[in-house]
């Protein structure tokens, strides 16, 4: 292959240097050009791919920080190469092509790529691939400390609402505490969340656990879909994928969330299985949602005594859909029979919740009894105060 090094004496001493294979010569000139004029990289152009993809190993070598690869000349073999590179894991493997076809940036990112350019290159998002090559160079694996908050939502039954409560805790920490949070949905591979906020992701859970080797922040960020509220949300499958959701797995997918946001809120549904886990045991809080019919609180009491200890402080109770008196069960027969207190209530409201299904309004938006409360539950998990309600006071002027 031919090959072409830009002088590197203008560039300092902490530039990555980056290998830039393009059979098109327009296109990797336009490229090699936007990459001297950021000052962040020295570059080795490569004006054709490897004659055999055991060549590439070749390209390693030189210890480069950055690989960047033209997808469009020959998309089937560039994509082989990207996976043969991707998988020796010593650089951070691009791609760039004019095409922006989302069906090859899906195949690009499986097959390992971190950053997709599209070709005419945009400074600003080339300055930010090379930046976050960057902090991979220079903290391997991109790994940094681990301290977002963790917030598990679970049910001793299906149907108590776990994934409506959660949900809405979520977009509240989001809206209305106005902190960095993501939701995970755990509850394989049947879970709803993204669905119940009105959001059809491209991508779930499942493509997490199923490339967990790869997993990082970058590879992680791209699998996220944005709510209105600001929430990010890491919906389950659409359909039924065999996916091998080991404790492990699911550990380092929450770690590489846990990095990324100040608060990760899992709905776990009624998974039981998922409780033995090391990062179960990290949690800030575990919200125990339930309703109070009697097979309800059964299945609650069995969980709190098998998986959590009795002066389990990270524990709290979420009563749901709680009507007063409803079937001569109170909250005192029901405290009484989980040997624990309630700490949040949330009432009946079946229009609002219906509502929020129909619509994709989230509860925590609206100005209603259900909304207030959950904006309760995220604001002391933040440690921030309760809202005052305003008085309503006398005026001749209203």
């Amino acid at each position: 292959m031919e090959t072409h090094v830009n002088d590197s004496d203008a560039f300092g001493s902490n530039v990555l240097s980056v290998a830039l294979i393009g059979p098109h010569e327009q296109r990797r000139r336009n490229l090699a050009n936007a990459l001297a004029m950021s000052r962040a990289a020295t570059v080795r152009e490569y004006s054709a791919y490897p004659a055999e993809l055991k060549d590439a190993s070749r390209l390693l070598e030189h210890d480069f920080d950055a690989i960047i690869i033209d997808l469009e000349a020959s998309p089937e073999y560039a994509l082989e190469l990207v996976e043969r590179l991707a998988a020796a894991n010593t650089a951070t493997v691009m791609v760039y092509s004019t095409r922006v076809d989302p069906n090859l940036m899906v195949r690009a990112m499986r097959a390992g790529a971190r950053e997709f350019l599209a070709d005419p290159i945009d400074v600003g998002a080339l300055s930010d691939a090379l930046g976050r090559a960057s902090s991979r160079r220079q903290v391997p694996g991109g790994a940094k400390e681990t301290g977002g908050k963790l917030f598990v939502f679970l049910g001793g039954k299906g149907g108590v609402g776990v994934t409506t409560v959660a949900c809405n805790f979520a977009v509240a920490l989001a809206q209305d505490c106005m902190r960095n949070t993501v939701l995970i949905d755990l509850d394989l591979p049947l879970g709803d969340a993204a669905l119940s906020l009105g959001m059809t992701p491209q991508f779930s859970a499942a493509d997490a656990l199923l490339n967990v080797d790869r997993l990082d922040s970058n590879f992680f960020s791209k699998l996220l879909t944005k709510h209105a509220s600001g929430l990010s949300i890491l919906g389950a499958p659409g359909r039924f994928p065999n996916v091998p959701a080991s404790n492990e797995a699911i550990g380092k997918l929450l770690a590489v969330a846990r990095r990324d946001f100040e608060f990760v809120v899992v709905d776990a549904g009624s998974r039981f299985d998922l409780t033995d886990a090391d990062w179960f045991k990290q949690a800030e809080a575990f919200y125990v949602v339930m309703q109070a019919g009697i097979p309800e609180l059964r299945n609650t009491h069995r969980l709190i005594t098998e998986f959590f200890k009795a002066e389990e402080p990270k524990l709290e109770l979420v009563l749901n859909r709680y009507m007063p008196r409803s079937l001569g069960v109170d909250e005192g027969h029901i405290e009484k029979a989980l040997s624990r207190p309630i700490q949040w209530k949330i009432p009946s409201d079946y229009a609002t919740v219906r509502r929020m299904q129909n619509e994709a309004v989230p509860l925590a938006s609206e100005d209603s009894t259900i909304g207030k409360i959950i904006q309760q539950m995220a604001r002391s998990a933040c440690g921030m105060p309760s809202k005052q309600e305003k008085k309503k006071g006398f005026s001749l002027f209203k």
